[in-house]
Formats: structure tokens, sequence, C-alpha cells
């Protein structure tokens, strides 16, 4: 069985040791054994589990939420309503961040496409397009 010093989950995870102790300490990372010497010792189990916790969080996902769906995951059979809620929650919120992205990204692909119109006009000596004109045509794709 590999097993893994606190140093290696830490590159491994790009997370400093002081958070890896602190999950240790809010009860998200759990029986994690000890070397004779005292270090901290890691198996896959625990790598697994990293894995969801970085997930989740990427996903904006509280510490909270996280405590709750691992005292859930205990026993699934016995809270399988409250995971799949929790994670049905996650799903709407990572959703609506998508979708405020594209807004995001095509309102700044619109500002790309008329700056660098402006670009080539200030180069050809043509008038300069208007700002209007790019919201309109974006209005109109609606």
């Amino acid at each position: 069985m590999d097993t893994y010093t606190i140093k290696e989950v830490s590159e491994m995870f790009h997370l400093p040791s002081s958070t890896l102790r602190y999950y240790e300490d809010l009860g998200i990372l759990t029986n994690v054994g000890r070397s004779k010497s005292g270090q901290r010792v890691y198996i896959q189990g625990h790598i697994n589990r990293l894995k969801t916790i970085c997930c989740f969080k990427k996903t904006g996902m509280s510490i909270a939420k996280l405590q709750q769906f691992f005292a859930c995951e205990e026993d699934e059979s016995a809270h399988i309503d409250e995971i799949l809620s929790l994670l049905n929650d996650q799903q709407e919120h990572i959703l609506n961040e998508i979708s405020q992205y594209q807004a995001s990204l095509t309102h700044l692909q619109r500002k790309l496409h008329y700056y660098t119109d402006i670009k080539t006009s200030l180069e050809n000596g043509t008038p300069l397009p208007k700002w209007a004109d790019y919201r309109e045509h974006a209005e109109q794709a609606k």
C-alpha cells in the first residue's frame, strides 16, 4: 500500500500543509494515521477524498456543505436524499456560474472585435466603428 507524507500530499494538491491539517481538524479529512515518529501518513483513500474536496471547493462549495456531504456519506443509504439535494444544488450553482461566465465572455468578445476593428480603421484611415453597432448586432443575435 502506497503511503504519502504531508509534504507529498501538499505538493500533489498545491495546498499548504496547514490546509491539510485544517481539513483534518474540521473532520472532512478523516482517519489520518501517524508514523512511529508522529508524522502524518496519508493513503490512497485520503488522496481520493482530497480529490473530491478540491473538486467541490473549485465549484464554490462551502466548508459547511463539505462537512454536511461527508457526514451524510458516512451512511449513504440513510441520507441519500440529502446527498442528492446537496449535489443538485451545487450543480445548479455551477450551471449559473457557467451562464454568467458565458455572458461575460460574449461581452468580452464583442469588445475585442470592436477594438480590433478600431485598430484596423486607424491603420487604414477609415472611419472608426461605433460601439452601438456591435451592441445592436449582439442583441439581434439573441
